[in-house]
């Protein structure tokens, strides 16, 4: 790490201008949260691996920036001379940098890694001191990372739509008559799976994410596609082509932004001799397209390019006219978060068919715990009969025991890998929120401890993501106390009703409250959307403390988790996690004519009785766990060998107070 600072600020002082800091941030080309090894910059130059993440680096300084799902794990992953600054406790980045960098500093970023939001804060804090952002040519993290990984060629696949639900024809026709709405001339799409949603195609250029490293540009009257072109075989070209779309070098998109931008973005005359373009190639000034108040909106007067101030990157914002930029969310990111019914359908099948490689593991490692190790078991409370330390061969560990769920799901139908990185944690790692265990330093399970495992799957019907947390020994009574306050605020926001226009802001509380009457409480968000064979972690929307979650509120038809959690450094960590649909409520009145909306389960596996305190459990959850588990057993056990059901049977039986 030193060597690597020590070219980095050589690259500095000679840069033109010399540069006082560097920002490295966690994000892409595209903004994502999840990147492909070739542009996790930020992890090269610090160590640390954590999916969300800023480094700054002056010319005596190295910090780095993580919110509290972290903090843990950067304390272990930094090394001197890297300091932590804990997001939401020590000074925001452009405040630090404003603060504690001298007046005319010249701060440098990669502009193609840093978004228009970002950006314009930086650019309102630098300007009390008179210091300036850079935008510098070339990535200086790229210079110095000798063994920087080659970019991968990997195909873009047409995703049919028996999973999609929606033509491209149909998308691209909705988001036309918002451009209009919006006297707007076209949309630049950043986000990968935007761009995978709009056009329906996946790839695998990011692990765990089904996407393609590609941009989108669509207006009034054409579709283009940037991409690597060696990704696009002669049935995707022709696919592309009979929708009226354009495949375009991946590099060209900083050209046609430039041509967008002064209105002469064109179709090649190939694509327009398609005879499928008969029905979108159509003169800009004779488009009319109805407004959403039902008036006509004249073409001539759309003259805005939509940007979303959040996806989009400086450097193609950069070749913008700025009065004439709609700097202004994604039409198409609420579009994707209101599943349609065949998307809702496929959701609920891969979770059935998750729920049951669940279930099968819990099976597999309850077995495996009580003939390894000789514990209790997943059902007995005691202290087990401790056999001798197992050879190499046969200790289970993190890592091989995250191994086997991925191998239960692989052999489910319509499987295509998982959704992010398992989380697989015993004991004090437990508390480590996002800890990703490695198999040269993973901990060996411990029948004695808790283990917590956080994972998820991508099916070409549907993405997935659950939390359970077992003990295979004998729970404290404070470690039941904790996971049945987890299991409580998890059940109150499940159970939720609430009118429509409400956030998720609004409803974080919820997950909460059983926790602050004990004075606990967990450092991070309680609920995020759900891709469909998508990201994992999908907005516009979530369930949080943060005020974004004030922006968008929910809607019928979105998901979003249901996962709060408690942490204590150093002992456990407990985390309970499902799936929800929104869906609307069947309520006695309707006050103000709002509408009111609910959730739906579609997560399915058991909650450990034997870490639950009864006695905290009111009547009314007390009966919904009973109901939930009687699902569970309805839902799961035709996909159940005998010894299988047996077990789910015995995990499900109803509790009684």
């Amino acid at each position: 790490m030193a060597d690597t600072l020590s070219a980095l600020r050589i690259l500095m002082a000679s840069h033109t201008p010399p540069l006082d800091a560097l920002v490295v941030p966690s994000e892409d080309y595209h903004q994502s949260e999840y990147v492909s090894a070739r542009d996790k910059r930020r992890e090269f130059v610090s160590g640390f691996t954590g999916s969300t993440g800023l480094a700054l680096v002056t010319q005596t300084e190295a910090l780095l920036w993580t919110d509290g799902r972290y903090f843990l794990q950067a304390i272990q992953q930094l090394s001197d001379p890297w300091k932590l600054m804990r997001m939401g406790e020590d000074p925001p980045v452009d405040l630090w940098m404003a603060d504690n960098l001298p007046a005319d500093a010249a701060v440098g970023v990669d502009p193609w890694c840093v978004s228009v939001n970002t950006s314009q804060i930086w650019i309102r804090a630098f300007s009390k001191k008179e210091q300036k952002l850079v935008q510098t040519t070339t990535n200086l993290v790229d210079e110095v990372w000798k063994n920087r990984p080659p970019p991968e060629i990997n195909p873009v696949m047409i995703h049919p739509l028996e999973y999609t639900g929606r033509s491209v024809e149909d998308k691209l026709k909705t988001l036309r008559t918002k451009l209009s709405q919006e006297k707007a001339h076209g949309l630049i799409v950043t986000g990968l799976d935007e761009v995978a949603w709009l056009y329906n195609i996946r790839g695998s250029d990011v692990s765990y994410s089904p996407v393609v490293h590609a941009f989108a540009i669509v207006t009034l009257n054409s579709a283009f596609f940037y991409v690597d072109k060696r990704k696009v075989s002669d049935e995707v070209r022709l696919y592309m082509e009979r929708n009226g779309i354009e495949v375009r070098d991946y590099s060209a998109v900083i050209t046609d932004v430039s041509l967008l931008a002064s209105n002469q973005l064109n179709l090649s005359s190939f694509v327009k001799g398609s005879e499928v373009k008969a029905n979108v190639e159509v003169e800009l000034s004779s488009i009319d397209i109805a407004g959403s108040n039902g008036t006509k909106v004249e073409s001539q007067s759309s003259d805005l390019i939509w940007v979303d101030p959040a996806q989009c990157c400086y450097a193609l914002y950069s070749k913008l006219n700025s009065d004439k930029v709609l700097l202004q969310q994604s039409p198409l990111a609420l579009e994707k978060a209101l599943k349609n019914s065949v998307e809702l359908d496929g959701l609920k099948k891969a979770h059935i068919r998750d729920g049951v490689a669940v279930v099968q593991y819990l099976v597999w490692l309850d077995k495996q715990l009580q003939e390894t190790y000789g514990a209790s078991g997943y059902f007995l409370e005691g202290d087990g009969v401790r056999k001798p330390k197992p050879s190499d061969s046969k200790k289970l560990t993190e890592v091989s025991v995250s191994d086997k769920l991925e191998a239960f799901r692989a052999s489910k139908e319509h499987f295509r890998g998982l959704s992010f990185p398992t989380i697989s944690s015993v004991g004090s790692n437990a508390a480590i929120i996002h800890y990703g265990p490695k198999t040269e330093t993973c901990a060996e399970l411990d029948p004695e401890s808790i283990y917590l495992f956080d994972s998820g799957a991508q099916y070409l019907d549907g993405t997935t993501d659950i939390t359970r947390t077992v003990h295979f020994g004998l729970p404290s009574a404070h470690e039941k106390a904790c996971y049945t306050a987890v299991l409580k605020g998890h059940i109150a926001l499940g159970n939720a009703r609430f009118p429509n226009g409400t956030n998720g802001h609004s409803l974080d509380i919820l997950a909460r409250v059983p926790l602050w009457k004990y004075g606990l409480d967990y450092r991070h968000g309680t609920g995020h959307g759900i891709g469909s064979f998508l990201n994992v972690h999908e907005g516009p929307h979530l369930i949080s403390f943060r005020p974004q979650a004030q922006n968008v509120p929910l809607q019928a038809s979105m998901t979003v988790t249901d996962e709060p959690g408690y942490y204590e450094d150093g002992a456990f960590g407990i985390r309970l996690e499902n799936v929800l649909v929104v869906k609307d409520a069947d309520t006695k009145f309707n006050f103000g004519d709002k509408g009111y909306l609910s959730f739906e389960h579609i997560t399915w596996a058991p909650y450990q009785r034997k870490l639950i305190n009864i006695s905290l459990l009111t009547f009314e959850e007390l009966n919904w766990v009973n109901t939930y588990h009687s699902q569970c057993r309805d839902i799961l056990a035709p996909y159940l060998d005998e010894s299988e059901k047996l077990w789910l049977n015995k995990a499900t039986e109803p509790i009684t107070a």
